[in-house]
Parts: C-alpha cells; sequence; structure tokens
C-alpha cells in the first residue's frame, strides 16, 4: 500500500521562528522526502540606506545587521575602509580589536550550545549554559558600555581602551571559563544521552560541505579546515597564528554531524580564550586611533578615491564588506554577505530523509541568521518581467476573498 505524502508549511510567520523564512516540507510518515526554503522576507535595505549616510554613521549602521554578530560586522567594514582608505590602526589598537571579537565569538557560541540543548528539550541545560554566558556579557558591557552595539570600532582603530581593571577582569573572566568548558565536555560531549541525540543527526560531508559552500563551524564540523584568521590574518592574529578547530585534530575522525559541530563550538571557545590571553599578555602601548579627529577623518574620505574587501571570521563564519569611496564622505558602493547566506544552503540536503524530530536540530545546526540575509525576494512572470506592487496586492486580495468565500461555505 502506497505511504500518503503530507505537505507542512512553515513561515514565514510561525511561533517557532524568531525570525520569518518559508520552509516547504512532504513527509512521509516519518521521513522528509521534499523540501524547499523561501528566504527573502527580512530585507531591510541596510546597504542602501549605508550609501546616504557617511562612512561613520554608516559604520554604525553595519553593528544593526546582526544583533548576536554586532561587532562581526563593523570589523569586516573597518578593515575594508582603511585598505580604501590607505589607513593603518595603531598597533594597541589591532590588539584590542580581537579582544572584543573574541569576546563575542564567546557569547555567541554559548548562546548556540543553549539553544541547541533547548531543541533536544534539555532545558535545564540551556538555562545553565546562559547563566554561564552572562559573564562573557558583563564583562563586553565592562569594556564598551554595552552588552550588545558596542559601537566601539573606529575606521582606523578602536573608541575605547583597556584599563588595568579591564585587563584583570578580562584574567578573571578567562579562569572563569576553562573550569566552565571542562564541565561543559563533560556534560554534553561525554553523555550517553546526549551523544545517542546527536551522532548521525544533520550529518554533513565534507564534498557536500563543499558543494554548498558552507562557512564557519558549519564547515569545519564537516572537516574543512577554513578560518579568515587562519587563511587571511589580519591585525593581531598575523602573531597569533590561529588554526582552524576540526574534529580530526580533537578525536582522530570526522563524522560532520550536530555532535561533531557541538565539539568544534566548546573547543572554539577555548581557542579564543587562548587568543584573548595572548591579546592582554602582548597588548602594545601606545595611541588607539589614526586619526582621533572625526571632522578630519570625513576630509580624508572625501579626498581618497578607493576600493577594498574587508573579511572577518564572525561567529558563525566569514563575513565580507566590499566597500568603493569616489569622492563623498561615505561609501557609494557597500555589499555585504554574512555567513548565514552560505549555510543555509545546507537545510535542503540536510533535511532530506531526516526524521521529523530532527527538524529543529537540522535547523539549530547552522546558527541561522535570517536578518543577515537581508535580501529581497523577486517575483517574475515566465516572460521574465519582474511583478510590481500592485500585481501582488491584487494577487493578496483576491487569495483573501477565496479563502473567504471558502470558509462562510
Amino acid at each position: 500500500m502506497p505511504k500518503t505524502a503530507y505537505y507542512i508549511p512553515v513561515g514565514p510567520i510561525h511561533p517557532a521562528l524568531k525570525e520569518p523564512i518559508r520552509v516547504e516540507a512532504e513527509i512521509e510518515g516519518e521521513k522528509v522526502v521534499r523540501v524547499d526554503v523561501k528566504r527573502g522576507f527580512a530585507h531591510r535595505g541596510i546597504e542602501y540606506m549605508g550609501m546616504k549616510r557617511n562612512a561613520i554613521q554608516t559604520l554604525y549602521l553595519s553593528e544593526r545587521i546582526c544583533g548576536i554578530c554586532s561587532i562581526s560586522h563593523p570589523y569586516a567594514f573597518v578593515v575594508a575602509a582603511e585598505k580604501a582608505l590607505g589607513i593603518e590602526a595603531p598597533p594597541r589598537a589591532q590588539y584590542i580589536r580581537p579582544i572584543i571579537a573574541e569576546l563575542e565569538r564567546i557569547h555567541s557560541h554559548l548562546l548556540w550550545l543553549g539553544v541547541i540543548a533547548h531543541e533536544m528539550g534539555f532545558d535545564s541545560l540551556l538555562f545553565w549554559i546562559w547563566k554561564g554566558r552572562e559573564k562573557v556579557l558583563d564583562i563586553l558591557e565592562l569594556l564598551t558600555g554595552n552588552r550588545i552595539n558596542y559601537s566601539v570600532f573606529m575606521i582606523g582603530g578602536v573608541r575605547r581602551d583597556l584599563k588595568e581593571s579591564h585587563i584583570k577582569a578580562l584574567k578573571d573572566m578567562i579562569t572563569y571559563y576553562w573550569k566552565f568548558t571542562e564541565k561543559m565536555k563533560e556534560i554534553m560531549l561525554s553523555d550517553p544521552v546526549y551523544k545517542a541525540r546527536t551522532r548521525g543527526v544533520a550529518q554533513l560531508s565534507k564534498e557536500l560541505a563543499l558543494k554548498v559552500n558552507v562557512v564557519g563551524p558549519t564547515a569545519r564540523a564537516a572537516g574543512l579546515r577554513m578560518d579568515i584568521r587562519q587563511d587571511i590574518p589580519y591585525d593581531a592574529y598575523a602573531d597569533i597564528d590561529v588554526r582552524a578547530v576540526v574534529p580530526q585534530d580533537i578525536v582522530g575522525e570526522v563524522r560532520g554531524d550536530a555532535y561533531d559541530i557541538t565539539m568544534v563550538r566548546i573547543y572554539e571557545i577555548e581557542q579564543s580564550l587562548d587568543i584573548i590571553e595572548y591579546c592582554v599578555d602582548n597588548l602594545p602601548e601606545g595611541k588607539i586611533l589614526a586619526i582621533p579627529n572625526y571632522v578630519a577623518l570625513l576630509a580624508k574620505i572625501r579626498r581618497t578615491k578607493g576600493e577594498a574587501i574587508g573579511a572577518h571570521e564572525a561567529p558563525r563564519g566569514e563575513v565580507v564588506h566590499y566597500l568603493k569611496f569616489d569622492g563623498r564622505d561615505g561609501p557609494s558602493v557597500w555589499k555585504v554577505i554574512a555567513p548565514s547566506y552560505n549555510n543555509i544552503n545546507s537545510w535542503a540536503p540536510l533535511l532530506l530523509g531526516a526524521e521529523v524530530a530532527d527538524i529543529p536540530i537540522v535547523v539549530a545546526y547552522i546558527d541561522p541568521c535570517l536578518c543577515c540575509n537581508d535580501r529581497v525576494a523577486l517575483l517574475k512572470t515566465p516572460e521574465g518581467k519582474v511583478l510590481g506592487y500592485e500585481y501582488i496586492h491584487k494577487k493578496a486580495v483576491e487569495k483573501t476573498r477565496k479563502i473567504e468565500r471558502e470558509v462562510r461555505g
């Protein structure tokens, strides 16, 4: 007797989604047999707005692309701007920047580890991990004044210096998290229940990872030795010799599943602790801004014509910003690519053949950020004509009237 396929549409507005995306799946029994992922519901036009402002205003706008990665986008932005404008940040600023960036990586990874525990029903583990995450958020607030949207980076350096009291707090935090990660390894990596729930789930092979072009921990969990800090080092990362964290270096094998990505993220937290400690112990003396006067900085931008690409290894993967300056005080072209734009490509192949109960784990696997996509979806006729607002509105009204008639009988 043939099985019946059931169609399950999720999103773009759904209680289980914190951001809008549409996943259309067909299931036979407990298996997903067809899936289609549709995005483009979160277009806010940030790049367009940034090209209407001066470079300093656009820098702060870049922080609003993503709340969790609110240092990653400014980092890529200032790297690109400094290349295009011929500005070099002072050595002290080049060491402060990675400290802030690695603090953000710790808090982002802890957030994900709590979320993946929640998706499996381990809410006690979620609360324990997020309680531990408060420590790094307190340190970020101490150093920058904010828990997110730190507003600390500037073209040519940073806006806030580190004090001795900050350095002591950082070292205390490092000690705290070394103990915390050891406990996480015991609870998550050594627990037979957690291992049984994650081994073989959301399994991404190295070949598939390359084919769908995933980045960040998603790629590294599949065994790909990819990391912008390793491949194209910048600021203090060039002095640290960062190596990508991959499962084969930890346990000698790669499965590319939810267990491996859990392992990668825990060990990346420890790597971040090492980077922060190195930067604190080797922090150069001197100024923190190449051009402290913002009026002078904007004047230099108006006098300069150039373009460049800046990249930063964000917690979710590589963030890339392209900037072009051509005689005004802001970018004439600004283009952003965030890691979720790549990583969402893995959803469809990972969901095919998955159990219905594993769908939340597959979705959470890549740590998606839909606002980072910031893309608009265009509807076209078979002849290639883009359908405008009037047509879409007309069709929406017709569909609403049809549903009303069906409901009323």
